[in-house]
């Protein structure tokens, strides 16, 4: 294929990726976002696998064909539940791909000292740094959303000491690589302390930043990528890994500001470190009495046949129970009986941008019932019932009424200002923040323990008989 040609193909492949990403900015259009943002991908790959520098071709459809079948096996059998997981898991392997190209292309340059360009040097480098970051911390990031390692910060004495100087180490290989010395053993070195560096990056980080985190490895792979673009001389790869690393730090930015916390508070803050009764201990002062109201599920059904709106608070739990099909069974029921029923969807909600989002629409929950939480909020006052279903850090009036607490200042849902507020939970324990829920000891609070979708069923139920 002629040099024009190939350019050409690539600059539809190119606008194919951009016209996806727009897309994507809404539920509405999302699904074809993602047919126009693979067709591209699919063009790409042909069309670079038509260049006549490329041989080989078996080994190359062997690994196609094994990624190919891993890839739908995953998208087919991985629960909701489990898709953030799957999201860190495969966002760590491009950043690990990026790593072994940059490796393999220093290597085949051949033996010669100073056989390389300071340019395409620094390019190798970038690569090799940035994808073995992404790709250990994204595999850190797997493990405490999977419950392999604690979702809490895992802290240790020295631990910015330790990593300053992994960094510092990785940057002077790095240095000695382009001043002179262009040995693998530097090469390893680096790619060593980058892979140590991302692991012991994100292990003093909590479960309620896996978001922010996510959304920050997610954007060093798309660097590593456009690293590895220069490294290959492919302009495709070059502009879709700006792509993916400029909107993996747009992202990350606005879910810091979501949570009000900058991201050096994020990575850095150990959010998360458990701090049993402080919330409590708040509740108490501002003359809640700390008393937990509970009620059984009849006692709610009630609640909701009769009030005039209600307003769904979907949280974590929802997908931990997977129970997004039956609380839309139970809001088209109130529907039935001419209740105004809507969705209060916080931004960091979930383990991963958008988790709530995702879930619900896999329920064929109607997109105009979802509101964001800058529509939803001065809602609430005229809201009979705030159904609040396993969302606690999100909900927590801690962050409007006590300076000391750690998620002070964080924007949230304002569920505290309904009439009457219901929270299906387990249990009274803390969140991902490891704080106590204000909201649970609150005097317009009904909690309804048990598993949601089992409590969701006992609602379903009673509403019928109601």
């Amino acid at each position: 294929m002629s040099e024009t040609a190939t350019n050409l193909l690539y600059l539809v492949t190119i606008v194919a990726f951009v016209v996806a990403l727009r897309f994507l900015s809404s539920p509405r259009t999302a699904r074809l976002g993602n047919v126009v943002g693979a067709a591209g991908m699919l063009l790409a790959i042909a069309v670079t696998l038509a260049q006549d520098r490329v041989d080989h071709y078996a080994p190359i459809l062997v690994a196609m064909a094994v990624g190919a079948v891993v890839g739908a096996v995953s998208a087919r059998l991985v629960k909701m539940t489990a898709m953030p997981q799957m999201v860190a898991l495969f966002n760590g392997v491009g950043g690990g791909a990026a790593a072994l190209i940059a490796l393999a292309e220093f290597h085949n340059l051949g033996p010669e000292p100073g056989r390389i360009g300071v340019e395409e040097t620094v390019a190798i480098l970038l690569s090799a740094l940035i994808g073995s970051v992404s790709f250990a911390g994204s595999l850190v990031a797997f493990a405490k959303l999977q419950e392999l390692v604690s979702g809490r910060p895992i802290l240790y004495r020295g631990q910015q000491i330790v990593n300053g100087l992994l960094l510092a180490g990785a940057a002077a290989l790095a240095l000695a690589i382009v001043a002179g010395p262009q040995e693998e053993w530097l090469l390893t070195g680096v790619l060593v302390a980058a892979l140590a560096f991302g692991v012991l990056f994100v292990l003093p980080i909590g479960g309620a930043d896996m978001p922010v985190v996510i959304s920050l490895l997610n954007a060093f792979t798309g660097l590593a990528a456009a690293a590895t673009g220069f490294v290959l001389h492919n302009n495709v790869l070059i502009v879709s890994g700006a792509l993916v690393g400029a909107s993996g730090t747009l992202l990350t930015m606005l879910m810091g500001r979501a949570m009000n916390r900058s991201l050096t508070n994020v990575l850095f803050g150990a959010f998360g470190t458990v701090q049993s009764g402080a919330g409590a201990a708040a509740a108490a002062a501002a003359g809640d009495g700390g008393t937990v109201r509970s009620a059984s599920a009849d006692d709610v059904a009630i609640m909701l046949a009769y009030a005039r709106r209600v307003v769904i608070v979907p949280g974590y739990g929802l997908a931990v129970a997977q129970a997004q099909h039956d609380v839309r069974a139970l809001a088209d029921l109130l529907e039935e009986r001419g209740v105004d029923v809507r969705y209060a969807i916080h931004p960091v909600a979930g383990r991963m941008p958008g988790h709530m989002n995702v879930l619900l629409a896999e329920a064929n929950v109607p997109y105009p019932q979802l509101y964001e939480m800058e529509q939803i909020n001065p809602e609430f006052p005229r809201t009979d019932v705030a159904l609040v279903i396993g969302a606690n850090d999100v909900t927590n009036p801690a962050a409007r009424n006590s300076p000391g607490s750690p998620i002070y200042g964080m924007p949230i849902l304002d569920v505290d200002r309904a009439e009457n507020v219901v929270v299906l939970k387990r249990s009274m324990n803390p969140g991902f923040a490891g704080i106590d829920n204000e909201l649970y000891t609150h005097s317009k609070t009904t909690m309804l323990f048990g598993d949601a979708k089992e409590s969701l069923m006992a609602l379903i139920g009673a509403v019928k008989s109601a």
